[in-house]
């Protein structure tokens, strides 16, 4: 591809984003705009035999991800020599064991939860244990990667004899094109096995519980160069640098722009997730209520809390429900969740004191959920209906996020009055306004809607040397679009609700424990 004389050449990045449903590769030009995207969706399946396991199929996985590179490439119509750096982000806790050869073994996903008895054998055998690895890495056995170890070791010796590195998705990623297997503090952190202070392995805690403990491959900070391109599987050119990435929460964070200390962001998506930005030397909370990650800037962790199923409850209560808000919406060129909102902007504040019972505050320690309900339903239909049960659980995703915050604040110390919500959820108008007012702070709603990409092709920027950092970069690409003040009357009718719902939801958990109901889900060792 030629250039045209006086015409300056553009430079490109590439970002790989593997998340848990899809695999995307998005090219960005240095001034953060899209290029071209291309996406395949993959599945994780139940290996069989094996109750709660989510397998990772690299093999078959990896074809798709080189469709998606050469895809991008095709689509942008560009020089691949023009694509100076790429990077990877990826879902979190999902882990891939490579053998002395650098060959896969195993892989699995992120919510992978086999090793139900081997969490429960380690707490049992190795007194509190848990609580001491917690405080150093601010993460539980839940979806840790020493229970899924000690599960390989039990149940395929062989296999876990030849394991001789481990790393995340997106390392495997950026080791599949580059051969450097590496990771970053933001993913390889959510294996548990990670210092929040020191951003580096903690092998001992392998040691200790008996499994291999030289098997942890070099980690880098986000934006580090760990090689080039030597894959030949691809179109990408040898010159194009290998940028480590990091986690798609925390490079999604820098790609909304919370990179300071005390920034905050909910992402409403599948699940919700509550981050707060605290120093690195900040002492995860003793109650173990919520899960801290390091966070992509180096002097930084994230408190992260997490509202299960919010984006995908609404997507069932839609598909089951909404069929004539479906039709209309079809009707006049709309979202269907457009239609749902305009007519629940008619009910009240309380939604007529519905409540409804899906996921719990975040309660890492012991994490469990009541069975799915609404509760306080009326006969009257004019009072319990589609608009007023939508708004209701609109409501509840916000205030099971308002607590979250609240226990970050608690023992973090950080002022919050204001914060960046992006994600599926954010489009909405009269919820980015309830969360204003539930939380009683600013919402500001970044422009960006492809966050966790835009993270990873900062990254990759910052390793190709168009920007001196992830925060700088962040700063100069993201751009806001709109902003919502709370109502500070509506502020006050929803702490009573908060206070209620709090009260409420410990009576349904307790037919969980007397098995009665159904939890909607348990943490692996429950």
């Amino acid at each position: 591809m030629g250039i045209r004389t006086g015409e300056v050449k553009m430079k490109y990045l590439m970002a790989i984003d593997a998340g848990t449903g899809s695999v995307r590769a998005v090219i960005f030009d240095t001034k953060g705009n899209q290029i071209s995207v291309a996406q395949k969706e993959w599945y994780h399946v139940e290996e069989i035999g094996v109750p709660n396991s989510m397998s990772f199929d690299f093999e078959k996985n990896w074809k798709l991800v080189i469709w998606c590179i050469n895809e991008s490439i095709k689509k942008a119509n560009l020089n691949p020599k023009d694509i100076v750096a790429l990077s990877a982000t990826s879902m979190r806790e999902a882990i891939v064991l490579y053998d002395k050869d650098q060959k896969e073994l195993w892989a699995v996903a992120n919510v992978d939860a086999r090793a139900d008895k081997e969490v429960k054998y380690l707490k049992e055998n190795f007194k509190d244990i848990e609580e001491k690895f917690y405080k150093q890495s601010g993460q539980t056995f839940a979806l840790g990667a020493l229970p899924r170890l000690l599960w390989l070791k039990n149940n395929k010796p062989k296999l876990y004899e030849k394991v001789t590195y481990i790393s995340m998705i997106s390392d495997w990623v950026l080791a599949k094109l580059s051969g450097v297997i590496a990771t970053d503090p933001s993913n390889g952190g959510t294996t548990g096995i990670y210092s929040l202070s020191k951003r580096d392995w903690l092998p001992q805690m392998a040691k200790e519980v008996g499994l291999k403990d030289d098997i942890f491959p070099p980690s880098f900070e986000p934006g580090s160069v760990i090689g080039h391109v030597t894959s030949k599987e691809t179109m990408l050119s040898k010159d194009t640098k290998v940028v480590m990435g990091g986690g798609d929460v925390q490079l999604g964070s820098a790609g909304l722009g919370v990179v300071e200390v005390g920034d905050v962001a909910i992402l409403g998506g599948s699940f919700w997730q509550q981050v707060v930005n605290i120093p690195c030397i900040t002492n995860p909370p003793k109650d173990m209520s919520i899960r801290v990650n390091p966070h992509v800037i180096s002097n930084l962790s994230q408190a992260e809390g997490i509202t299960f199923f919010s984006g995908l409850i609404m997507r069932w209560f839609r598909d089951a429900f909404c069929d004539i808000e479906k039709l209309e919406a079809k009707k006049r060129g709309v979202d269907t969740y457009h239609v749902l909102e305009e007519k629940a902007k008619k009910v009240p504040v309380g939604s007529y004191d519905i409540m409804p019972i899906f996921s719990d505050s975040m309660k890492y320690a012991k994490w469990y959920h009541a069975a799915p309900a609404f509760l306080n339903l009326s006969i009257d239909p004019k009072v319990c209906n589609k608009a007023s049960m939508f708004r209701s659980l609109e409501e509840n995703a916000s205030i099971v996020s308002s607590i979250n915050l609240e226990k970050i604040q608690k023992f973090s110390s950080i002022e919050i009055d204001e914060i960046v919500f992006a994600g599926g959820a954010s489009k909405g108008d009269l919820w980015s306004q309830i969360l204003s007012d539930v939380t009683g702070c600013k919402i500001k709603i970044p422009k960006v809607t492809e966050a966790t990409a835009l993270g990873a092709a900062m990254a990759a920027g910052v390793g190709a040397g168009i920007f001196n950092s992830i925060k700088e970069a962040a700063k100069e690409l993201v751009s806001w679009d709109r902003e919502y003040l709370p109502n500070r009357a509506n502020f006050e009718k929803y702490q009573e609700i908060k206070q209620k719902w709090q009260k409420i939801y410990e009576n349904q958990l307790s037919l969980v424990d007397q098995k009665l109901t159904n939890s909607m889900w348990k943490a692996p060792g429950l």
